[in-house]
């Protein structure tokens, strides 16, 4: 079964109060994922040790998302875009079909966006690690679905 996390922002803001569901990507999907990171920063000159190579999300965070600054947004967009695919916008929580996938609307703060990207990323690494999941976001509380 996927996890899930429920993500709540708190941070002041359009966004605060708002919560969404970040489901995780199949294993197949999250590899394939974590593949074309990896060979994106590889494509700009970074250079990646095979056993980074071989360690999917988990290689991401070893090699660091800093380095994704160095991919051409053109590269990158295709990635960030498909991170959104976990979230949906949670409007009753704990419910079946208590979510629905995100409208352009639904996120009015950059900075809420970015700390979504963040935690899908974190869902995925405890995934990968065998960690439990993240009880504590910066600036928002996420709790096991």
């Amino acid at each position: 079964m996927r996890k899930t996390i429920s993500y709540l922002v708190t941070d002041e803001g359009r966004d605060k109060g708002k919560r969404f569901l970040i489901t995780e990507m199949s294993a197949a999907r999250a590899e394939e994922w974590a593949a074309r990171a990896l060979f994106s920063v590889m494509s700009c000159g970074i250079n990646v040790p095979d056993n980074i190579l071989k360690a999917g999300f988990a290689g991401i965070a070893a090699i660091g998302i800093k380095s994704m600054t160095k991919v051409p947004f053109e590269l990158a967009k295709p990635l960030f875009d498909e991170m959104m695919t976990c979230v949906q916008y949670e409007f009753e929580a704990g419910r079946d079909g208590g979510a629905r996938a995100l409208m352009d609307d639904d996120i009015e703060e950059v900075a809420t966006r970015l700390k979504l990207r963040k935690a899908v990323l974190q869902l995925h690494l405890d995934a990968f690690l065998g960690a439990a999941p993240s009880t504590q976001a910066s600036g928002a509380a996420a709790v096991p679905a």
